[in-house]
């Protein structure tokens, strides 16, 4: 317990997933937490499960479209308003699809490279100036094991979580001297809804399964523990890294 006392994180795609198991995990571990989605009702109702599990106002939900550079300042303002100021950003939102290089439209593209790639860079961009201001800290970039390793299909997603591996590092080199932490994590087969959407039956599940060493998927909060770390003073001389929680799929 309280591996965040005293810290404030603002979280992207908090209202589900692994955006919400994040948030219920920092809470847990004595942070304020900004939760940002577009998913307003379902961004409410996780935020008020976290207060009233703890007993106090240590969540609060925001309206956050990740591709708008208003709103991501207008989620800092809350987090320094309410809080007092901002020590983690966690870059969680993202969207999918599994369409090949010429399957996939210009305006699909254009909406995942947005969320995926435009939205991470937006978040580093605006939250920066208020965690500057604390003289630390840290901030996870949501990519995948896709932004490691090829597939058949899912060209955009490839693209945009490669990219954000590569944000991440620049990012560290550039706010190294600031001590401000940017690192990357890279989930393999989360049981997510974002991935049940994607893979609804079990027959498409099962060979991505089947691929990884541990023969499993993962839940998210298996994901919020390595967030936690990353967030936590115990990484603190790590940047630049990217961790994988795949149960050994990249490792093939």
């Amino acid at each position: 317990m309280d591996r965040l006392k005293g810290k404030v994180a603002l979280i992207s795609g908090a209202a589900r997933g692994q955006g919400a198991a994040e948030a219920r995990l920092f809470a847990r571990e004595g942070a304020k937490v900004v939760l940002g989605d577009v998913r307003d009702d379902l961004l409410q109702q996780t935020a008020d499960a976290i207060n009233a599990k703890l007993g106090s106002k240590v969540a609060e939900p925001i309206h956050l479209d990740v591709t708008r550079g208003t709103d991501w300042r207008s989620a800092v303002d809350l987090a320094v308003r309410e809080f007092g100021g901002l020590d983690i950003l966690v870059n969680n939102a993202g969207i999918a699809n599994m369409k090949g290089l010429e399957e996939t439209s210009e305006e699909e593209w254009d909406a995942i490279v947005n969320v995926n790639q435009k939205g991470v860079w937006l978040g580093m961009k605006s939250a920066i100036p208020a965690i500057r201001k604390r003289g630390a800290g840290s901030i996870i970039n949501i990519s995948s094991i896709f932004g490691l390793v090829g597939s058949p299909g899912s060209t955009a997603y490839h693209g945009s979580k490669g990219a954000v591996r590569l944000l991440t590092k620049a990012a560290a080199v550039q706010y190294g001297p600031e001590n401000i932490r940017v690192n990357s994590i890279h989930p393999g087969l989360i049981y997510t809804p974002m991935v049940e959407e994607a893979l609804p039956s079990r027959e498409e599940l099962q060979p991505v399964v089947d691929m990884t060493p541990m023969k499993r998927g993962a839940q998210p909060e298996e994901v919020a523990a390595a967030v936690l770390f990353l967030a936590s003073d115990e990484a603190s001389y790590v940047t630049g890294a990217e961790l994988t929680v795949d149960g050994g799929y990249s490792a093939m």
